[in-house]
């Protein structure tokens, strides 16, 4: 007579089989990890290989290109001198940017709530925004007496209206029917703006945050380039008008690697940030199966 199907028949290596279908996704995750860190670097170094061998075959001399290999070593020969002003660019590209956070949010709030406030603010942050840095310049350096401050002001200016109107939309952009389910269960305005406005509003945080970090060192720079400041405690830019009116071609390039080594890290620590804050529930950030 047949055997009857049962459990007991059943083989028990069955859940076994499936079991390197689910490793499938993870080792192409992993994979695609290693090649985002791996790819970019491959290509890095062979950009600078590439330059190095051209700067050699061609004998450039490193008045008009210096080679990478020069450049590493003026960093190392400069180092001191280079690392005190990159700390200054560096505080007033992070103080600029925190204030343009502090007063975009807050002000953008007043926006999203309050029409009238809206209607007779925003054509100044419009004028401050279209407005060149470059023209402004001069006379905030007139008018403000620390030397700081008038760059921290210029560098303000042009990280803050990103953060402003991104988050004007964000607060706007939360559901209607959502709206019409919290005034149902009449939740006060702090259950409101922490469970709807907010959640909504972190997504365009984010991605003005993104624009506004570079835009913060682009404004350090400039300002410092409009002030021709020059002595001991100035950033980066200074270094470079410094170097270029010495000739000194090598440093010039050491701090422009210095400057952009800068703005990459601010670009990376705020795609972390962006990672952190909307990696477990937003679609823009959430890692998928594919």
């Amino acid at each position: 007579m047949p055997k009857t199907l049962t459990t007991e028949t059943l083989p028990e290596s069955a859940p076994e089989q499936s079991a390197p279908l689910n490793t499938v996704p993870l080792r192409r995750a992993r994979r695609e990890r290693i090649l985002s860190f791996v790819m970019p670097v491959v290509m890095l170094c062979a950009a600078i290989g590439f330059w190095e061998f051209q700067v050699w075959y061609h004998e450039i001399p490193k008045y008009l290109i210096p080679a990478p290999s020069v450049i590493a070593q003026t960093l190392v020969t400069d180092g001191p001198s280079l690392m005190a002003s990159a700390w200054f660019t560096v505080k007033l590209t992070f103080f600029s940017l925190l204030l343009a956070i502090i007063g975009g949010v807050i002000l953008g709030a007043l926006f999203a709530l309050s029409r009238p406030v809206e209607l007779s603010l925003f054509p100044f942050a419009v004028i401050l925004q279209v407005t060149p840095v470059i023209a402004i310049a001069p006379l905030i350096l007139i008018y403000v007496d620390s030397t700081f401050a008038a760059l921290l002001i210029c560098a303000w200016i042009v990280a803050f209206f990103p953060i402003l109107s991104n988050t004007v939309i964000g607060l706007r952009s939360a559901d209607h029917n959502l709206r019409d389910l919290f005034t149902l269960y009449n939740a006060t305005p702090w259950q409101r703006l922490r469970y709807l406005l907010v959640p909504s509003a972190l997504p365009y945080f984010m991605a003005a945050l993104k624009v506004a970090g570079g835009l913060s060192l682009i404004g350090a720079v400039v300002a410092e380039f409009v002030a021709g400041a020059a002595g001991q405690n100035t950033g980066l830019a200074s270094r470079i008008i410094e170097s270029s009116f010495r000739s000194e071609i090598p440093r010039m390039f050491a701090a422009l690697v210095l400057v952009s080594l800068l703005g990459i890290a601010i670009f990376l620590l705020t795609n972390w940030a962006s990672r952190k804050v909307l990696g477990h529930w937003h679609e823009s950030e959430l890692q998928r199966e594919s």
